[in-house]
């Protein structure tokens, strides 16, 4: 069986030529070989893979080289070329500063630069991994890296530029490698793939680029991995099964569930991928790197920064034109917090589910739609047949829906199609009721949004009201009857301790309206202004936003008027009278039972 070498071995470049991704690097070092302006010292810095070394032997051989080619190769042909593929020549040493970083390893590399070449013009020294050098290993190696002999060069490689110390960087002549595009590695990799007789396809061969992450010994080195599992067959398929790729399809479709706000079919597409052994951190990375690629195609004089086939970029640039920049910042947003709140998340899986709903409800036509829970969010409606598509939308004359996945809309009440609808899928609406209104109007079309290039598009005609709406309650209320009702809510909650004190101490207040008086007397509140809540920190304001319309709603139904409003404010200044001190605090403790016998059998006091 013949002796198997690796493609990163096999095909590593041997000439300025065949080097992959450094045209203008490499153009830079053959115009310095042929005006013969060669400095002392070279340092080459760049990520992992993407030919220091590599460039930095091709360099050392050909500055030796007998008779260069026209290009400025070396030719592979005289002695010192020979000596050099051969492994055996005196004149180019190699050295690993990984595990040669002492002070007495640099005194036996400056021993070595003092004694003269035998053959050839020049002795290069390349030190690999220059970062590693100890402090004192950098210092003993200064003055001869400054004043070093005549015939004497010095190629340092380094991953990690910034851990060199000043002195050392300014002695050197330094080349900065860039990262290989998915399009240069792709070609080699087609190049290899002709040369070993594999049949390959490009997205393939893409997708092993991707994951190279710009480096072109990693490509190589999975193309060699793909090969073996695939016997020769690389195909788009066995790239994503072996390296544990999640297709991008897979996003595609969950951006089709976001623009139609089709929140069933999203979490089945997550429960697939799960299914198929994927993280949902790895997910949701991806989700946030797609979304940001989106946006980019969306606009032409961005679009120059995604690399890979054409037709991909096309696709995602029409699927991109169908939503708003304001849509996707505020996605990319949304996933940024769900990654930030990943490791302290307890449900990993609640979390990814959650993130997918706000997703879709982020161009729901209700107002403050910003999928953080406020506003009138559109419910997540199902069909009788199944989940919905987007041709069919989400309510289709003639056909009924299902309220809001988890419970009611934001407004405290649950309002439905008529009574074939299908249940909800959770509780009862936020004022304890599930009332349903008998209506034949056809759906309302989506409010029209504007467009990528920001023209408004042509607004669709209003529908025809088939029937007239409920009048809206107007009675008159006294700030006394809203306050009662406000206190009573808390008793529809009797576990939510925290919100029943807030409630008690932060009451509505008219502030300083004018407001006229009744005729006997009383004082009714206007429908048009809505009543402060003062709260004392913000957790508190949280915690009433987060019931508010719930509260609103109990209000409303309990004083009969539906113009009545609340907004809820951080009180900045003194204390509310209603708060309580510290000392009260503990007297409303002490009055427990349990607490006041412990304070009893220890004989405490309270001070």
């Amino acid at each position: 069986m013949d002796h198997y070498i690796v493609s990163a071995r096999k095909y590593r470049p041997s000439t300025f030529g065949s080097v992959v991704g450094q045209k203008a690097l490499t153009a830079t070092l053959k115009n310095a070989i042929a005006t013969h302006r060669l400095a002392h010292a070279y340092l080459f810095t760049g990520t992992r893979g993407v030919g220091k070394t590599t460039c930095a032997r091709i360099f050392a051989k050909t500055i030796n080289c007998e008779h260069p080619t026209a290009d400025g190769d070396p030719c592979n042909e005289c002695d010192s070329c020979r000596e050099f593929n051969e492994g055996r020549s005196m004149n180019i040493i190699e050295l690993d500063a990984a595990s040669n970083n002492s002070v007495d390893d640099i005194r036996a590399l400056n021993e070595q630069v003092q004694v003269p070449t035998s053959s050839g013009s020049y002795r290069v020294f390349i030190i690999d991994e220059v970062h590693m050098l100890s402090n004192q290993a950098f210092n003993a190696f200064l003055k001869t890296l400054e004043e070093p002999p005549s015939y004497a060069v010095f190629i340092l490689a380094t991953t990690e530029k910034h851990k060199i110390i000043p002195t050392i960087l300014s002695r050197c002549q330094i080349y900065d490698f860039s990262r290989i595009t998915i399009t240069d590695i792709v070609d080699h990799l087609e190049y290899v793939a002709k040369q070993e007789g594999y049949t390959v396809e490009r997205p393939a061969l893409r997708v092993i680029a991707s994951k190279a992450d710009g480096a072109m010994r990693d490509a190589l080195s999975i193309f060699d991995q793909v090969v073996a599992s695939s016997r020769g067959n690389v195909t788009y398929q066995s790239a994503i099964d072996n390296l544990n790729v999640l297709d991008e399809a897979f996003y595609s479709r969950l951006m089709e569930c976001f623009l139609s706000q089709d929140v069933p079919n999203a979490l089945l597409i997550y429960k697939e991928i799960r299914d198929r052994g994927f993280d949902a951190h790895f997910f949701i990375t991806g989700l946030a790197s797609y979304l940001r690629n989106l946006m980019v195609a969306s606009n032409p004089a961005t679009k120059t920064l995604l690399e890979g086939d054409q037709e991909v970029i096309d696709h995602m640039e029409q699927l991109a034109h169908r939503a708003s920049p304001q849509f996707f910042y505020q996605a990319m947003s949304l996933c940024n917090s769900a990654d930030l709140s990943y490791r302290d998340a307890s449900n990993k899986n609640f979390l990814v589910e959650l993130l997918l709903i706000r997703l879709c409800q982020l161009l729901s036509p209700s107002p403050n739609c910003n999928g953080d829970g406020e506003g009138r969010l559109k419910p997540i409606a199902v069909s009788g047949t199944g989940p919905q598509t987007p041709e069919t939308g989400a309510s289709r004359a003639g056909t009924t829906s299902a309220p809001a996945l988890g419970g009611p809309a934001l407004d405290g009440r649950n309002r439905t199609a008529p009574q074939t609808s299908a249940p909800a899928l959770g509780g009862p609406a936020l004022d304890g009721r599930n009332r349903t209104a008998q209506s034949s109007a056809p759906a309302m079309p989506r409010r029209s949004r504007l467009s990528i290039h920001g023209h408004a598009p042509e607004a669709a005609p209003a529908p025809q009201a088939t029937h007239q709406a409920a009048p809206k309650r107007a009675k008159p209320v006294t700030l006394e009857a809203v306050i009662a009702a406000w206190n009573k809510f808390p008793e529809l909650h009797p576990t939510e301790k925290i919100l029943e004190n807030t409630m008690r101490e932060a009451q509505p207040s008219a502030g300083v309206m004018t407001v006229p008086q009744q005729a006997d007397g009383k004082t009714p509140v206007l429908p048009t202004a809505p009543l402060t809540v003062k709260v004392e920190n913000d957790m508190q304001a949280e915690l009433v936003r987060r019931f508010l319309p719930e509260i609103t709603q109990y209000v409303r139904d309990a004083v009969e008027n539906d113009s009545l409003e609340f907004k809820v404010e951080v009180n900045h200044g003194p204390a509310s009278p209603s708060t309580w001190n510290e000392r009260e605090v503990l007297a409303h403790m002490a009055e427990n039972p349990e607490i006041k016998a412990f304070i009893t059998d220890l004989k405490l006091t309270l001070i």
